[in-house]
């Protein structure tokens, strides 16, 4: 299982750090200390399991597990007892209270990796089921963007910009293309050129090497024409 930690507190970081070495079948993959890096971190590789504090500068860690589309096992751990009802609204699979004994800690590692072999052993019904709706990070804030809204997106090297039906100007988020396509429900976006994804509720009509969507054309590369056809249902 891949894993990541997220505490502002350097020694707590090296706690964990320390106990998820004993911990036969996890691989820590990333520690950070705020939760804007880890957001990046979960949009560019596959992470099973995060570890993480609630009470943290800018995002917390309860505002952070909220803004996450396809959450993976959450363990928070933490020195403060009081939000444990909301880590389990949150559905966390254990929250654990600072200073953690060994003990305690592998008790919430296993009970994480059981889970894990559960998922994998059987599909849920539900598994390709997503949400309407995906969180970025603009303006220093988190913002709720619903798919529906979003016309196209043009990627600018490690920076989008989202535009919206609602909206006389787009989102811009420090997110890469590639991480923000994997995240869209593929039976709506499509990607139609290295730096451009377009919603196909909102499409109006294709021509040679462009795609007017609302009253904006973008163009679409060649090499993506299979992703054309797909759209127009035109597949042989």
């Amino acid at each position: 299982m891949n894993c990541i930690i997220i505490d502002d507190e350097p020694l707590a970081l090296e706690l964990l750090e320390d106990n998820i070495r004993m911990v036969e079948g996890l691989d820590l993959v990333g520690s950070y200390q705020s939760a804007i890096p880890a957001m990046e971190a979960l949009q560019q590789q596959t992470i099973d399991l995060v570890f993480c504090d609630i009470q943290m500068p800018g995002v917390n860690g309860l505002q952070f597990v909220k803004s996450l589309a396809n959450k993976p096992l959450i363990i928070f751990v933490t020195a403060y007892d009081q939000f444990a009802l909301d880590g389990f609204e949150l559905d966390v699979i254990d929250y654990l209270l600072k200073p953690v004994a060994v003990e305690r800690f592998l008790k919430a590692c296993n009970k994480a990796k059981a889970i894990y072999e559960q998922s994998k052993r059987v599909a849920s019904p539900d598994a390709d089921k997503r949400r309407k709706y995906i969180f970025l990070y603009a303006d220093y804030n988190l913002i709720k963007v619903n798919h529906e809204d979003i016309m196209y997106i043009e990627g600018l090297k490690d920076y989008v910009k989202i535009y919206l039906s609602n909206a006389l100007r787009p989102i811009i988020s420090r997110v890469t293309i590639k991480s923000l396509e994997s995240q869209l429900p593929v039976d709506d976006f499509f990607r139609i050129h290295k730096s451009y994804i377009v919603n196909l509720d909102h499409v109006h009509s294709i021509r040679k090497g462009r795609v007017k969507v609302a009253d904006v054309e973008v163009p679409f590369s060649d090499s993506y024409k299979d992703v054309i056809d797909r759209m127009t249902g035109r597949l042989d």
